[in-house]
C-alpha cells in the first residue's frame, strides 16, 4: 500500500515540474502572418475603347406638317469610343464605377421621300454627330470559371449630343414643275438624360489586371440643329431639325487596374531543434 502511495506522489511531482517548465516557454508564433489590410480598399481604374452602331428614329421638322406622307431612311457611320473611369468593387459579385467618354464624329446620311397636296419630292440630309457621355454604372458579376467572369449592369447619366454641318438638299415637283433647294443648320450641342445596359465577359490576367469584352445599349435622347436657312440666310419660318431618339449598340474592349495589393502570406517560421 505504501509503495502505491509513493508511486502516485512521484507522478504528481513530475506533472507539476513539467507544467512549470511549459509556463516558462515562449508561445510559438502562428504558421503564417495575417494579411495586411490596404488603405485602397476595392478601388480600381478603368479604360475603354470601342466602336458604335447608332440609330435614330426619325428627323422631325416644322415643315413636316405640309407633308401627306413621309418615308425616311437614316444611317450613321461607325464612330470610335474612348473612355476612362474610376470604380469600387464592393465584394466578389457587386461593383460600381463612374465613367466619362468621348464618342467621335459619325457621318450621318438621311433621305426623306414625301408627298404633299399637288406634288412630291425628296430631301437628302447630311451631318456629323459626336457626344460626350458621363455615366454612373453598377454591375453584378455572375461567378468565375477558368478566370472568366460574365457580368451584367446598368447605368444612368447624361449625354452631350452635338449635331454639326447639317444640310438639307430638297428636290420637289409641284404641278409638274421641278425645283431644288439647299438649306443649312447651325451647329448645336445639347445635354440629355442618358441610360445604358451592359453585358460582357471579364478575364482576370493577373490579381490586379482584368480585361473586358462588353456589349452596351446606350440611349442618348434627342439631337438638334440650328434654324434651317437658305444659302443667302433667308428663312420664312423657324424650323430647326430634331434627331428624335438616338440610340447606339456599342462593342467595347476595356481594362481594369485594381489598386488593392493582393494578400501576401509570410512563410512559416523555422523551428530550431535541440
Amino acid at each position: 500500500m505504501r509503495s502505491v502511495k509513493s508511486f502516485i506522489a512521484a507522478g504528481a511531482a513530475t506533472l507539476l515540474s513539467q507544467a512549470a517548465l511549459a509556463a516558462d516557454m515562449p508561445i510559438a508564433p502562428p504558421p503564417y502572418a495575417a494579411p495586411v489590410v490596404e488603405d485602397f480598399g476595392g478601388w480600381y481604374l478603368r479604360g475603354d475603347i470601342g466602336f458604335s452602331n447608332q440609330r435614330v428614329d426619325r428627323l422631325n421638322n416644322a415643315l413636316d406638317a405640309n407633308a401627306t406622307t413621309s418615308r425616311q431612311t437614316n444611317t450613321f457611320g461607325t464612330a470610335g469610343i474612348f473612355g476612362l473611369g474610376v470604380g469600387y468593387k464592393v465584394n466578389n459579385w457587386f461593383r460600381a464605377d463612374v465613367t466619362g467618354e468621348y464618342r467621335g464624329n459619325s457621318q450621318f446620311l438621311g433621305k426623306d421621300v414625301i408627298t404633299f397636296p399637288g406634288g412630291f419630292g425628296t430631301d437628302t440630309y447630311h451631318a456629323t454627330k459626336s457626344e460626350w457621355v458621363v455615366l454612373a454604372n453598377a454591375y453584378v458579376d455572375l461567378g468565375t470559371w477558368w478566370c472568366v467572369t460574365p457580368f451584367i449592369g446598368a447605368g444612368v447619366g447624361g449625354a452631350r449630343v452635338s449635331i454639326a454641318n447639317f444640310t438639307d438638299h430638297g428636290i420637289t415637283n409641284f404641278g409638274g414643275v421641278t425645283s431644288s433647294s439647299l438649306a443649312f443648320g447651325d451647329n448645336v450641342a445639347k445635354w440629355n438624360f442618358a441610360w445604358a445596359a451592359h453585358a460582357g465577359l471579364a478575364y482576370r490576367v493577373t490579381p490586379n489586371f482584368t480585361v473586358e469584352l462588353a456589349y452596351r445599349y446606350l440611349d442618348m435622347g434627342d439631337g438638334l440643329t440650328g434654324d434651317l436657312r437658305t444659302f443667302d440666310g433667308t428663312n420664312a419660318i423657324y424650323n430647326p431639325t430634331t434627331f428624335k431618339h438616338i440610340t447606339s449598340h456599342d462593342l467595347k474592349l476595356g481594362v481594369r487596374w485594381d489598386l488593392t495589393s493582393p494578400q501576401v502570406y509570410a512563410p512559416p517560421p523555422l523551428i530550431r531543434k535541440g
